[in-house]
């Protein structure tokens, strides 16, 4: 099979490259992709996203390795594995972050920014307006017509509002649009959703490109290395109904496997440190130090309440026959609590006032969430939860095999700088002033482990947070993008050290932006495109 470009992945990146090249039909483009058909009523009824992470169901069900700011425990780090990647599996929120995390992507290094020249807010912007349709927005910072729908949730939560009113009674400020580049205050998240269902990235961009004949489709097609020509991709090298074959790439070979697997298929290709590789018997075709350095996340701890309420999702009989009820009115009307993605409403803010811009993200959750979903409670409840925006440490992503099917080692160094920690600290506070304030007043119920733990007693506070922190599902990092001869990809994201590779997704993002990072890999891969057009014409 030979093709002009071979796409490894598709996710939220490699769904987007797929349709855009595709668009030339002079272009003969597949998509390789390990898992196997978004066919699953989990991924389109939006609610049903909760069921996939504690049943592992298309999804990679990684762990890290023990974390020592977590008192050695392992976290969890679920990742798409189904046409869509983590867009078909995610709680669908529509952010693309700060104007401020682009420009510093693209400022001089010796103006603390990457040298990630291209990749300014004004630069990007565009590419953000051309995958969006926004049913509710317009105007300069929003676009109709994109591929990719924008929607406010067709049915909301009541008690989504509560907590927005609780937050202004706390003190911070409603806002009605996060995605203006300047997003500080709280107010409802719009979602990525069309008609009460999921618009994932294979929805919205490789499904209505499908009949195209110069487009093929690889489900149950998992990469195991790149070929390369001396220091050419020429390849990638494929597991596929129990035999391995190569689909060779004419022009260029696209990873877009994500912050984990984009760069352990560099490594297993021998595109990494060279130390590492050998350790592994793998020889080396670039040292590449960076290659899974800068591993870093979004950490997150939750405050979870009970309240017996039927308009909050949990365990109880009555529960469970209105959720029946709800599931016959979404198969009528595509409306009604199925529509949710749980983490209805939220905000930026600041925990300090003299810092610049928000350092803390709030997801209010309209069930109580405990270790992923795998943790279950009898009964009915809702949760906070306070991610660290722009944490400080970092951690790496290692092979533990050359063979590509073994998971490889994830550690993303959680509260590995104290700095991270002391933010969670006062995130913490915050979300007891907020849970605290009158509009829950009728709704106050206690919290699962820290109820009677006082918000002056900051040992404790630290306790609860290393007890039961984790991820938020937003690994970055690893194949960073950077003006430097040390970035694992240059700003028009091609791998340094050899030809014909692109790393075009989340991994090649040098910095975290200030949000949920599916709109920003979507971009990523937008202009992308655009990036590999030009180098063709």
């Amino acid at each position: 099979m030979e093709y002009d470009y071979v796409i490894v992945g598709a996710g939220s990146a490699g769904c987007v490259l797929a349709a855009r090249l595709s668009e030339d039909p002079q272009v003969r483009v597949c998509l390789i992709e390990s898992g196997g058909p978004d066919t699953s009523a989990l991924i389109h009824a939006p609610a049903g996203f909760a069921a996939m992470a504690p049943l592992k169901l298309n999804l990679w069900a990684y762990e890290t390795v023990p974390q020592p700011g977590l008192n050695g425990r392992r976290g969890y780090q679920p990742r798409g594995k189904t046409l869509g990647g983590s867009s078909s599996v995610n709680a669908m929120i529509y952010l693309r972050g700060r104007a401020s995390d682009y420009d510093r992507w693209a400022a001089a290094p010796e103006a603390g920014g990457h040298g990630c020249t291209g990749w300014s807010w004004q630069e990007v912007l565009p590419y953000f307006l051309r995958a969006e349709h926004n049913e509710r927005f317009d105007g300069p910072l929003h676009a109709r017509g994109g591929p990719l729908n924008v929607a406010d949730l067709r049915s909301p939560n009541p008690f989504a509002r509560v907590f927005v009113e609780a937050a202004v009674q706390a003190g911070y400020t409603e806002v009605a649009d996060f995605n203006t580049g300047s997003q500080e205050g709280v107010g409802t998240y719009q979602v990525t959703q069309k008609d009460g269902q999921r618009m994932s990235a294979a929805r919205a961009y490789l499904h209505p490109a499908r009949s195209r004949p110069n487009l093929a489709v690889l489900t149950g097609a998992h990469a195991l290395r790149v070929r390369f020509a001396g220091t050419r991709a020429v390849g990638v090298e494929v597991a596929r109904g129990g035999a391995v074959e190569t689909v060779a790439a004419t022009r260029e070979v696209l990873l877009a496997a994500g912050a984990f697997q984009s760069p352990q298929l560099l490594m297993c290709s021998g595109v990494g440190p060279r130390a590492h590789l050998l350790e592994h018997g793998i020889a080396p075709v670039a040292d590449a130090p960076e290659v899974g350095a800068n591993l870093h996340d979004h950490i997150d701890y939750i405050i979870n309440r009970r309240f017996a309420s039927r308009d909050l999702f949990g365990l109880s009989l009555g529960g469970g026959v209105r959720l029946l009820r709800e599931i016959r009115r979404y198969r009528r009307e595509r409306r009604g609590m199925v529509t949710t993605n749980f983490a209805e409403s939220g905000g930026f803010v600041r925990t300090l006032p003299e810092l610049a811009e928000p350092d803390v993200q709030f997801h209010f959750v309209v069930a109580m969430v405990d270790n992923h979903n795998r943790t279950t409670h009898f009964g009915h409840g809702y949760s906070l939860h306070a991610c660290v925006l722009n944490p400080r440490s970092r951690g790496t992503l290692r092979l533990a095999s050359a063979d590509a099917r073994a998971a490889p080692l994830i550690d993303p160094g959680f509260l590995a700088d104290p700095a991270d920690l002391a933010t969670l600290v006062r995130a913490f506070r915050a979300m007891r002033r907020i849970l605290g304030a009158p509009a829950f007043a009728p709704f106050r119920g206690p919290e699962l482990y820290t109820e009677g733990l006082r918000d002056d007693d900051e040992a404790g506070i630290e306790a609860a947070i290393r007890e039961r922190a984790d991820t938020i599902y937003h690994p970055v990092g690893t194949c960073r993008m950077g003006g430097d001869a040390q970035a694992v990809v240059d700003p028009e994201l091609r791998v340094r050290g050899v030809a014909g590779l692109r790393v075009v997704d989340a991994s090649v993002m040098p910095a975290l932006v200030s949000g949920n990072t599916n709109a920003p890999t979507i971009m990523i891969a937008e202009k992308g495109a655009d990036l590999i057009r030009r180098a063709r014409a």
